[in-house]
């Protein structure tokens, strides 16, 4: 009787004396520790901080559960679950897919993101068109640890004689660059990553896609009955699905990645032109965006949307100069020689921000953002019309995910009818907003060593002796 009693009391000792949870026990530390890795799907320092959509996800949880956040950097997808496993980090937020293997060590929050992988090739080589066929002739490289191990191990049962190298200590993208640089053949990359760094990469092209979709989640430690963290995280992926955030934060990092408006001849254009004309005027888009405030790659992304950086540019309609200004526009902002570069960017931004600063203050960025570069394409007045045709429609008129899903209606005569402002090419502001993020994002990486650090696949389309940017 003596010892039950004893052991009754270390259970309850155990598990009852301390009124803490992990929840709680983090939040009066003041900190969440998170391990991901430095890459341009999850996380990376941008021009204005940290940045990427797994930093920006585990930011807003940091916050909602007032506390500090932590990030721990490791080189190898392999190093990342064990510092969950042995709860060195309260979670891993790194781009990992769900697989049954990862699930006897972790426990995974909800799904926010669906990948396949894609077997990348080189444009102009032999094209694999199934795994059939690489069966016996080329060996598949992958990166360790990212998921696609398991599938192709699975795979193996019906091509048992497929093969694949598995490297550790680099990125998707090294892998990219070194099919681009003819060192090997194939790779197999999930597909979010193919469409972050593709743009890079103008000569790649995808062969075909694994079967079966894979998703990507949170990994937790195994606590037992503390599950009070991983609750937590429930909640707040349900919250973030409920109230639109996570598809907000899924278009701002993915909503300009198009592979159709963004085909390779245009990608080698721009990479020429980034050589041969836009050290002409980067002195003049840095000048004009310290004065308001603003990145000069987005500036120059704008001229480069408008005029490929050409000051002598003039459209059928009368439209003229580096940002393609409008004669009415010119007059509005002040602009007396529309062919003058540095006096057409900055009437451009002028322009650019009293657009901005027309809309309601409670829209936050990058959403206003995009909204005034769309206004500035098809007219403030068209886009007010989407915005009010976006609410019809059960949609949020601040969000750019919503409203580039109305303005195409303006085409349409049972919407456009019904406008103050009638008939417009609402497809050209969605693709002009689109090209401009993606050119936007191009020189913001190019500028970016821990992005890009290797960047001599690019001397094909853009030959340099010292640093491009």
């Amino acid at each position: 009787m003596k010892i039950i009693i004893t052991v009754m009391f270390g259970f309850i000792l155990t598990f009852c004396s301390s009124s803490e949870t992990m929840l709680t026990q983090m939040q009066n530390e003041g900190e969440l520790r998170i391990v991901t890795r430095n890459a341009p799907t999850t996380y990376y320092e941008g021009p204005k901080g940290d940045t990427g959509l797994e930093y920006d996800l585990a930011k807003r949880f940091a916050d909602e559960l007032g506390v500090q956040l932590k990030i721990v950097q490791v080189d190898n997808f392999t190093d990342i679950l064990p510092m969950v496993t042995e709860q060195k980090v309260h979670l891993a937020a790194a781009g990992l897919l769900i697989t049954n293997e990862r699930k006897v060590l972790v426990q995974f929050g909800p799904a926010y993101q669906t990948i396949k992988q894609q077997f990348i090739y080189l444009k102009n080589t032999p094209t694999p068109t199934s795994l059939e066929e690489l069966e016996t002739k080329h060996t598949i490289h992958v990166i360790d640890g990212n998921g696609v191990v398991e599938q192709l191990k699975h795979l193996q049962r019906s091509y048992p004689k497929l093969t694949w190298q598995a490297h550790t200590g680099i990125e998707s993208h090294e892998l990219l660059e070194q099919i681009a640089e003819k060192k090997i053949m194939y790779a197999i990359v999930a597909s979010n990553e193919v469409a972050q760094m593709r743009q890079f990469y103008p000569d790649l092209d995808i062969a075909f896609e694994l079967p079966d979709e894979q998703k990507i989640a949170w990994a937790f430690p195994r606590f037992g009955q503390d599950n009070s963290l991983y609750v937590a995280a429930i909640q707040f992926f349900n919250r973030l699905k409920y109230t639109g955030e996570l598809e907000q934060l899924i278009e701002r990092y993915y909503g300009h990645i198009d592979v159709e408006d963004f085909n390779d001849i245009l990608a080698k254009d721009f990479y020429r032109h980034i050589k041969e004309r836009l050290p002409t005027y980067r002195k003049d888009f840095e000048l004009i965006a310290a004065r308001y405030n603003m990145d000069w790659q987005l500036l120059a992304a704008m001229a480069y949307q408008e005029s490929n950086w050409d000051p002598d540019a003039v459209s059928h309609t009368g439209v003229r100069g580096i940002m393609m200004l409008t004669e009415s526009a010119a007059m509005e902002v002040g602009v007396v020689d529309r062919d003058d570069p540095l006096e057409s960017i900055l009437g451009g931004t002028k322009y650019f921000i009293q657009l901005k600063e027309r809309f309601d203050a409670t829209i936050e960025e990058p959403d206003r953002t995009w909204l005034a570069l769309a206004a500035y394409n098809v007219g403030l007045g068209h886009l007010n019309d989407a915005q009010k045709i976006t609410k019809q429609r059960g949609g949020n008129a601040n969000r750019w995910a919503d409203v580039k899903k109305s303005l195409p209606l303006l085409t349409k005569r049972s919407w456009y009818t019904k406008t103050a402002h009638g008939y417009a090419r609402g497809y050209e502001p969605v693709k002009f907003v689109k090209l401009i993020r993606r050119f936007y994002e191009i020189l913001r990486y190019l500028d970016n060593e821990q992005i890009l650090p290797n960047r001599r696949w690019l001397n094909k389309y853009v030959p340099w002796n010292k640093p491009l940017l």
